[in-house]
């Protein structure tokens, strides 16, 4: 999609009172365009944030800043060079944390720090990684591993997938105070450490019927399809065809009234 026709979908859905824009990927950075895509669209938004991968947002931190981007989170699962090399396939862990000190810089906060929690694999660093998060004045995000049922990335889920019953347990007792957000009803702990209080937010998706029931975002696919819910493929309804057929507001408001009326919780 070009930056006009992301443009005309972000105004649609300004205009139906969709207030944030979160800019995702794949990784949004790979694009040579992306600053002016979220110059382009900043402006229809109260808040337009991205998740990145970290890798090359030294480089572009200060530009997004001057588009209008407000704040970022970094895909961080390990702070180990080695076990970040060995799960991304790429010694690139120094840039993200580079990546991570230049957004603090250009004042793209709160920065939240995205870890996807595996089996064997991180699940014994979430102190570590609570404790990095506080040095930095960083928001930790724990995020549970996820799966949409393909056989895949089932066998993915089924190696992986990390009971998060034990972690929230640990973190209820060590926390001095527990805030519910309204998007997902997910679960903020703050935990005190040397030099502060540590946010930590807990993202449950799988069988999770509260998750579902409180989730108020659509997702746009990268070839153009509204996505009423994460975990299902089934149900997208196409707006970019539209956009390049000369469809005018009224049907494209239409159309993502469409995609609205088709979403329901996944998990019941």
């Amino acid at each position: 999609m070009s930056p006009a026709e992301i443009e005309k979908i972000v105004e649609i859905g300004g205009k139906l009172g969709i207030k944030k824009l979160k800019l995702t990927g794949g990784e949004p950075l790979m694009r040579d365009d992306i600053c002016e895509i979220v110059q382009c669209t900043s402006d229809y938004m109260k808040e337009t944030s991205m998740t990145t991968n970290g890798v090359l947002l030294d480089r572009y931190a200060s530009d997004l800043k001057d588009a209008g981007l407000r704040r970022v989170n970094i895909s961080l699962d390990v702070l180990d060079a080695e076990r970040y090399k060995t799960i991304t396939g790429r010694d690139c862990s120094q840039q993200v944390i580079r990546g991570v000190e230049a957004a603090i810089a250009n004042d793209l906060t709160p920065v939240k720090l995205n870890v996807v929690v595996m089996k064997g694999v991180n699940d014994h660093e979430i102190e570590e990684m609570i404790h990095f998060a506080g040095e930095s004045g960083t928001i930790l995000q724990l995020i549970e591993l996820e799966t949409d049922g393909d056989c895949k990335t089932r066998a993915v889920y089924e190696k992986y997938h990390c009971d998060f019953a034990p972690i929230e347990g640990r973190l209820e007792r060590d926390a001095i105070k527990v805030v519910e957000r309204e998007l997902h009803r997910r679960r903020k702990y703050f935990i005190e450490n040397g030099s502060g209080v540590t946010e930590v937010e807990v993202v449950r998706p799988m069988h999770n019927t509260t998750f579902c029931e409180n989730c108020t975002r659509i997702r746009v696919t990268s070839d153009g399809k509204l996505k009423p819910c994460l975990l299902r493929n089934d149900n997208h309804v196409d707006i970019i065809g539209p956009i390049r057929g000369g469809a005018s507001d009224e049907e494209l408001t239409e159309i993502f009234k469409k995609a609205i009326l088709l979403r329901e919780p996944f998990w019941r």
